[in-house]
């Protein structure tokens, strides 16, 4: 590439979490960039910015950009999680947890879930999660990171943010690495016949250009919505379109298991030092909402459950809310950034910003968007509850890609695996298997290994991890150990 042909200055628009992490990866990982964040208010209904719970991805994306643990995690407070544990999703049946581990091991040519699927049929093995360690940690809330020869070396763990530390420490290191920070309103957002932005027009009068635009403005996509208004709708398997979030009291600390409790109109949960009620405005109104949730809550966000096909378009990319919107469920919002952001970086555009390379990157962001919406809607389409709202999503044709996947499990108990996925088949095994979603049939695979002996290594693989919990430190005490390591 030419010196002619490279690009020299992006804009990234927006205040939030997102917009910060952008710009501080564009200048890391391509120093060569003169990056300008155009520091608008930040957005009160950009979920990415707003949930305190995120996923593995975020430890990992701070690492690359050369953020340690130390800055990431234990200065700014966060707190570490394991899993989540989903409460009242299957009536009749007890709660279960998504851990960020594998649950057992293969035995012969079998995976584990399908020799747990011939026991379950048999009526004599412990529930799914009993065979995840990291479930194991997370149910006696207690933390270690991944631990060579023990049961307790194969988790990851995403974090509990102390949303306005995480937001401070970022925007510290951007602007450390050479973030240029510039605090304004946009009044106007020009384009061209081609559908390329030409310049943003602030409320003070001032124009500012860049050759690449990223917009990480929330919902609103306010540089995005000026080139197209293009989006497709996912609330038929979706519900919740509505978000109240509210402070946990004083003393809560965070939690390594965070709690998500259905309700006949959607769901809540708590994640130590954050709470919140996801709902169908639908079937439960917001005063409604407001009281479930038993404490003072912010102002509703309203979600539109959905995706931007091409959030990529001539010289400007949504990321975040303005390319995709979902409910919190499972923590994928901000991860959905972060992907975009890597994938951006990955495929840097020239000045010519070819239409192939905006489709590719189109592509990958839709496949990856779109199997994040299966997973979530999984959760509804195979839960169990009587209330209208549950029961009209539960019929709703699923989408194509969840309709394959839950027909090859209901099968014979077999996970196809798509090229973006965001999460593993452990993790598609822990919610189906959790919630009662057995297969018909038991995989052929599993009788190279006896009943008995797969009962005995079950049992030696829970007697193993209950010999090595009680040496492992509760979460606030490990917490509070990386805290005075820090001071000395």
């Amino acid at each position: 590439m030419s010196a002619a042909d490279r690009i020299d200055h992006v804009l990234v628009v927006g205040g939030g979490l997102t917009a910060w992490y952008a710009a501080a990866a564009l200048k890391r990982r391509a120093p060569f960039l003169t990056v300008t964040l155009l520091a608008t208010p930040p957005a009160a209904d950009a979920l990415a910015d707003r949930i305190a719970c995120t996923l593995p991805s975020l430890p990992g994306f701070q690492v690359d950009l050369g953020i340690g643990e130390d800055d990431g995690v234990t200065r700014t407070g966060a707190g570490y999680r394991l899993g989540t544990r989903f409460v009242g999703w299957a009536e009749g049946r007890p709660d279960y947890v998504h851990a960020y581990d594998g649950y057992g091991h293969p035995i012969g040519s079998a995976a584990f879930h399908l020799h747990w699927v011939r026991a379950a049929q048999d009526g004599t093995v412990a529930p799914f999660d009993a065979f995840s360690p990291a479930a194991h940690l997370a149910r006696a809330g207690r933390f270690v990171p991944p631990t060579p020869d023990t049961p307790f070396a194969g988790h990851d763990y995403g974090l509990t943010l102390d949303l306005d530390r995480q937001r401070a420490m970022i925007r510290a290191f951007a602007t450390h690495v050479g973030v240029i920070e510039m605090p304004g309103e946009i009044e106007e957002v020009s384009v061209d016949a081609r559908g390329f932005v030409t310049g943003v027009t602030l409320i003070d009068g001032r124009t500012v250009t860049a050759d690449l635009y990223v917009d990480a403005t929330g919902p609103a996509a306010t540089l995005r919505e000026a080139v197209d208004e293009e989006w497709r709708d996912w609330q038929a398997w979706l519900p919740c379109d509505r978000v109240l979030l509210a402070m946990a009291p004083a003393g809560e600390g965070a939690t390594v298991l965070t709690e998500v409790t259905a309700h006949a109109a959607g769901w809540r949960w708590s994640s130590g030092e954050q709470r919140g009620i996801a709902y169908s405005a639908s079937h439960l109104s917001d005063a409604d909402a407001a009281a479930m949730l038993g404490t003072t809550a912010d102002a509703v966000i309203a979600i539109r459950p959905g995706t931007r096909p091409c959030p990529w378009r001539g010289n400007c990319i949504a990321i975040g809310d303005a390319a995709t919107q979902v409910e919190p469920l499972e923590w994928c919002n901000l991860h959905l950034a972060l992907s975009a952001i890597d994938r951006l970086i990955a495929m840097l555009p020239d000045r010519h910003m070819a239409e192939v390379e905006a489709a590719d990157f189109n592509r990958q962001t839709l496949a990856e968007a779109e199997r994040v919406r299966d997973f979530l809607a999984a959760h509804y389409r195979t839960a169990h509850r009587s209330e209208p709202m549950w029961h009209t999503v539960a019929q709703a044709a699923p989408p194509p890609g969840l309709a394959h996947t839950l027909a090859q499990f209901a099968e014979r108990g077999r996970l196809p695996f798509y090229e973006e996925e965001t999460f593993t088949r452990d993790s598609w095994a822990a919610i189906l298997l959790g919630q009662g979603f057995l297969p018909r049939r038991v995989d052929p695979l599993v009788h190279s290994t006896s009943p008995g002996d797969v009962h005995r290594m079950m049992a030696r693989m829970t007697d193993a991890i209950a010999a090595a919990l009680p040496h492992t430190p509760a979460h606030a005490q490990w917490r509070a150990a990386q805290m005075r390591r820090l001071a000395r």
